[in-house]
C-alpha cells in the first residue's frame, strides 16, 4: 500500500525534506481493530511535533485524523461491519493515517456524518474529541448549564478552537470569547458563535475590559500558554479552572493557589495509549458529534483543501501549520492511481 512516512531525523534544521512517499505491507485486521481504506485525512500540530522529533531506525507513518470505508474487521469487532464509512483521530502508539490502510480500534472509532463527504468530515475527528473532553471531561462544563459563567478561548480560530466555540456555544450557556489577532481570523471565529472576539496579540486583561468583561470563570489555552500564562491567572475569577493542551517549557503552578485556581491538562490520546476503562467514551462523542452535524448544529471546520494524500502536499500544509496562521483544518483527500 502506498504511505507517506517520516524517515531521517533532522540534521541541521528542519527534517521536513523527509517526509517520503514509500510503500508497504497493508495490515490485517485481528481483535478489535478494523481495517479502513483512508479517503481522506488532515493535518494537525501533533503531525508536525512527532515529526519534528522522529529519531527511529525505520520509518514512521504519520497522521491522526482520518475519514474511510471499513474493508475487514478483527474476531472482536462489534460496532462496525465491512462498507461503513467511519472517522476517527487513532492512537499515538500506532502507524497513522498517511496511508491508503489503517488499523484502528472499533472503541475509538464511529460512523462518520451522513451529511458530510470523506474531506468535509475528515477536518473533525481529533478536534472533536480534544475540544468535547476539554470542555466536558477537564473544566466540568454542563451541557444546557454553566448559564453566568464566561469561557475565554485563546486561539480559537485553530482547529480546536473552531469547534470548541461552536460546542460551548452551542451546547451551554457560557458566554464564549475567542481570541484571534488577525481580521480574516477574527471574522472566523465570529461566524462560529463566539459572542466576543478579542486580540490576543495586545494583553488580554485589557482586551477583556475593552469588552466589559472584568474576570472569566474558565479559560481554554490552546496555544502559547505560556506567554499569556499571567494574563490568564489575572483574567481568571477565584475558584476559576484553566484548561491547556499545548507544550510549554515549564509551567508555575504556585501562583494558581492564591485564587484556588484549578489546572487541567487535555491530551486526546491518552484513553487510547492507556486503554483505559473508559476508552469507548470517544467511540460515543464521536457518534454524538456526528449527530450533531447531521442536525445542523455543528459545522465543518475545514479550512484548506490541499489536494491529494502525498509527500508533497504534506510538506506545504507541515509547513503552514508551522507558521500557526492557518485558519481551521488543513485536509488532504485521496491516493492517486497506481
Amino acid at each position: 500500500m502506498k504511505a507517506i512516512a517520516i524517515t531521517q531525523a533532522a540534521q541541521n534544521g528542519s527534517n521536513l525534506d523527509f517526509l517520503t512517499d514509500i510503500e508497504l505491507p497493508t495490515p490485517k485486521a485481528e481483535g478489535h481493530d478494523v481495517l479502513v481504506e483512508v479517503k481522506a485525512i488532515s493535518v494537525n500540530p501533533v503531525d508536525t511535533k512527532v515529526r519534528a522529533g522522529f529519531n527511529a531506525d525505520k520509518p514512521r507513518v504519520l497522521g491522526w485524523d482520518a475519514t474511510g470505508v471499513v474493508i475487514a474487521v478483527g474476531d472482536k469487532v462489534t460496532l462496525f461491519k465491512p462498507g461503513d464509512e467511519v472517522w476517527y483521530a487513532g492512537a499515538l502508539t500506532r502507524p497513522g493515517s498517511n496511508s491508503e490502510f489503517q488499523l484502528v480500534d472499533e472503541r475509538i472509532a464511529a460512523r462518520k456524518p451522513a451529511s458530510l463527504d470523506f474531506a468535509s468530515a475528515a477536518a473533525l475527528p481529533l478536534t472533536a474529541i480534544t475540544a468535547w473532553e476539554m470542555l466536558f471531561d477537564r473544566l466540568g462544563v454542563r451541557e444546557n448549564g454553566n448559564e453566568g459563567d464566561v469561557l475565554l478561548i485563546v486561539g480559537a480560530a485553530g482547529g480546536v478552537g473552531s469547534i470548541l466555540t461552536q460546542l460551548a456555544r452551542k451546547l451551554t450557556r457560557l458566554t464564549v470569547i475567542g481570541t484571534a489577532s488577525r481580521p480574516q481570523s477574527q471574522q472566523w471565529v465570529s461566524e462560529l458563535g463566539a459572542h466576543h472576539v478579542i486580540d490576543h496579540s495586545k494583553p488580554l486583561t485589557e482586551e477583556l475590559t475593552r469588552i466589559g468583561i472584568k474576570q472569566v470563570s474558565h479559560v481554554a489555552s490552546l496555544n502559547n500558554t505560556e506567554q499569556h500564562y499571567q494574563q490568564l491567572i489575572n483574567a481568571l475569577q477565584p475558584q476559576g479552572k484553566l484548561a491547556l493542551i499545548d507544550d510549554p517549557q515549564s509551567l508555575d503552578v504556585v501562583p494558581l493557589k492564591v485564587k484556588s485556581l484549578s489546572l487541567h491538562w487535555e491530551f486526546m490520546f491518552t484513553r487510547s495509549m492507556f486503554e483505559t476503562a473508559d476508552i469507548a467514551e470517544q467511540h460515543r462523542l464521536l457518534t454524538r458529534v456526528a449527530t450533531l452535524i447531521d442536525d445542523g448544529i455543528i459545522k465543518t471546520t475545514l479550512g484548506e483543501h490541499f489536494g491529494a494524500i502525498n509527500a508533497q502536499n504534506l510538506r506545504k500544509a507541515h509547513q503552514l501549520l508551522e507558521t500557526q496562521r492557518a485558519v481551521g483544518k488543513i485536509v488532504l483527500e485521496g491516493f492517486s492511481a497506481h
